[in-house]
């Protein structure tokens, strides 16, 4: 078995890491990096209003409602999850989690 292990610096270079699985737009991974980076230290719904309202500021967005498009285009493309009313961050990119294991398989 190969093993790999990357360091990654910022929640954005952890994102990236993953990037080929859900073709994010750099500005998608922004705003899933600061969604993430404002909501780490709270057991906030990851798109709440105040979170959205804290990203906006960080990300000098004038209206917080604007990153509802985002928030859509990262459930379409599987980054967040919808459940039970609350948005989360997929499991693949929780940047808590410290080991992931992929298998590759060639049928």
């Amino acid at each position: 078995m190969k093993k790999l292990t990357i360091q990654a610096s910022s929640t954005i270079k952890a994102l990236q890491i993953w990037n080929g699985i859900f073709d994010l737009t750099m500005m998608e991974l922004e705003v899933l990096s600061s969604l993430l980076d404002t909501s780490l230290d709270t057991d906030l719904n990851l798109c709440s209003a105040s979170n959205k309202k804290r990203v906006a500021k960080l990300l000098k967005i004038d209206d917080y409602r604007t990153l509802n498009n985002y928030v859509k285009r990262l459930k379409d493309k599987g980054a967040i999850l919808y459940e039970n009313k609350r948005y989360r961050i997929n499991s693949i990119l929780d940047i808590k989690t410290n080991k992931v294991e992929i298998n590759i398989r060639r049928d």
